[in-house]
């Protein structure tokens, strides 16, 4: 078994706090808001949508003061904002901190941390969502990461992920994996695939 992460299209759309609602009743233990061109106030306004009975499952990749005003789960770093720590992080337990990675030695230094709680791994397979996004690892590289310990259990597959391929993805030693195209894409034109889609990934995530 191994965990799902989702994470959330990249813009706003009508009707996406309730379907935010929907996966966190389907099962969805971990969801990472990720809204690269939203302002402070658009990402306060959807954080304020969605019941706060799942803000502890609520990871934000931008505007990590908002962690001061919500209960999240915590924080991920990326090349826009590489530190969080000045934040007071207002979390259930103990912040939640992760991080992007896009090779194998920037991998290794990230798991050396011991502040990051699991790191996500991209691009394993050709993006969905990013035209363009190649795979950036062969499948013996990936092997042999996973041999050396490099891949470990605290190391999250990111980019192409369906759910084809998530017994792949475990076989390569990875903790879990990080969904967005396959979940999101077309979504917003046959709302009623969502409970579908996600149902699928988690079965295949269970190892079922």
């Amino acid at each position: 078994m191994i965990e799902l992460i989702v994470i959330t299209a990249e813009h706003f759309f009508d009707g996406e706090p309730e379907m935010v609602h929907l996966l966190f009743e389907n099962g969805l233990e971990r969801l990472h808001l990720r809204k690269p061109y939203a302002s402070f106030d658009e990402t306060k306004h959807f954080m304020e949508q969605i019941n706060r009975s799942f803000h502890p499952k609520i990871v934000l990749h931008d505007h990590y003061e908002l962690a001061d005003l919500f209960r999240v789960k915590g924080i991920h770093l990326n090349n826009r904002n590489y530190s969080g720590r000045s934040h007071s992080c207002r979390t259930q337990g103990p912040a939640a901190v992760s991080r992007s990675c896009h090779s194998f030695e920037e991998l290794t230094t990230a798991s050396e941390a011991e502040e990051l709680e699991y790191v996500f791994l991209s691009p394993v397979f050709d993006s969905i969502s990013k035209s363009g996004y190649k795979q950036g690892f062969t499948p013996d590289e990936l092997r042999d990461a996973r041999n050396r310990g490099i891949i470990n259990e605290r190391v999250f597959a990111l980019g192409g992920i369906t759910a084809e391929r998530i017994p792949a993805v475990r076989a390569f030693g990875f903790g879990g994996v990080a969904v967005l195209g396959a979940l999101w894409a077309g979504v917003t034109a046959d709302r009623g695939r969502l409970p579908e889609r996600f149902n699928e990934l988690r079965i295949k995530c269970m190892g079922i």
